[in-house]
């Protein structure tokens, strides 16, 4: 097998439900996946997202909707029939079998032959960097090989798409940050359609062409990573992407594109792309990076230091303000650490402030 054998389709969700009993799982989720690009399910526990991953796979029926793949309703084909394959959070390794053993079980299954089993197997382990470690156990592995093993399994068997169940939350955080820069370097290598599931936003941020945001059962927003970072649709992707300090304000007035704003005792200027009325109660969005943390003599919103924590790049704090408690990551005065109660004042950088109304 090489690069140029996986071929890959377009996938489409379209308008799809999921109850099971009286509870609305998934509720009319619709999705386009392009081929080649990996699209990230990202939302907390419970919102859906692997339902959405199962029904793709087969694993679960819609109760109604329809999905697509490569143009072909496949909505109730068997999930061996499909063309998909996943990767899970577990890994399901067998621990009785060694890494070779494990990768040509699927092939043995579809009954190939052992010569072309071999070859397959061994561009497989190239391909995920694990060649010479064929006859190894899965106990013998690190967390991140027997990762690789689970990757190489399902590459085998040429899947048009391939899905990922939170594949890494068994890893510890410096591995985790490795492993997702591997897989995302082989999904565009490969140019393989994928769907990749998590409730860590960093690791969606990293990864995706595309993040849908679910919330109890329906998608709160989609977009490409930047744009949902900067330009939340709602106060909860704005929460859950990233860290986001969201504050109610006051519409003073407008000009063209651009909002005067009241935030405590500051006027602020904002761009908005859907400017608000005057008079307005909107909610301001100011991510923690985009504070200036400085002597309370300077000009700015005042506050008291809550908590300081040094974190190596950067300094964190909470402030204490007027109109609430208030983040900031202070990477660029990160040589001065101040202290808990310490009073302060926060300055902005209002061209990356946003309106959310």
């Amino acid at each position: 097998m090489n690069r140029t054998d996986i071929q890959t389709a377009d996938l489409k969700v379209d308008r799809v439900t999921k109850r099971f009993g009286n509870v609305t799982a998934v509720d009319s989720v619709s999705l386009e996946i392009p081929h080649g690009k990996l699209i990230t399910l990202l939302g907390p526990s419970g919102c859906g997202k692997t339902t959405v991953l199962r029904m793709i796979a087969g694993l679960e029926v819609p109760t109604s909707g329809w999905i697509y793949l490569g143009g072909e309703d496949i909505t109730n084909l068997p999930a061996n029939e499909r063309r998909i394959t996943m990767v899970f959070q577990s890994y399901a390794l067998f621990p009785h079998m060694n890494v070779y053993e494990n990768i040509a079980y699927g092939l043995r299954i579809m009954r190939w032959p052992e010569e072309k089993i071999r070859i397959v197997v061994k561009e497989s382990l190239e391909m995920v960097g694990l060649s010479g470690l064929e006859k190894r156990g899965p106990s013998e592995l690190s967390g991140g090989q027997q990762q690789r093993v689970a990757v190489a399994r399902a590459l085998v068997l040429k899947p048009k798409v391939l899905l990922f169940d939170e594949p890494l939350s068994n890893l510890d955080a410096k591995l985790r940050k490795r492993m997702r820069g591997e897989i995302r370097n082989l999904q565009k290598d490969l140019r393989i359609t994928s769907v990749y599931v998590t409730h860590d936003q960093s690791e969606a941020l990293a990864i995706s062409d595309r993040i849908v945001v679910m919330q109890t059962a329906v998608i709160s927003q989609e977009g490409e990573p930047d744009e949902l970072y900067k330009r939340p649709a709602n106060p909860f992707v704005a929460d859950f992407i990233g860290e986001a300090n969201l504050f109610d304000a006051e519409v003073l007035a407008t000009d063209g594109n651009v909002a005067q704003i009241r935030l405590g005792s500051l006027e602020l200027s904002v761009l908005c792309d859907r400017v608000p009325a005057k008079g307005d109660q909107v909610k301001l969005m100011i991510r923690p990076e985009d504070i200036r943390i400085g002597e309370s003599t300077e000009r700015g919103l005042k506050g008291i230091v809550k908590f300081a924590l040094y974190q190596g790049a950067t300094n964190d704090y909470t402030v204490d303000t007027e109109v609430g408690e208030m983040k900031v990551n202070d990477y660029q005065s990160k040589a001065i650490m101040r202290k808990r109660n310490a009073e302060v004042s926060l300055t902005f950088r209002e061209d990356h402030i946003y309106l959310i109304c």
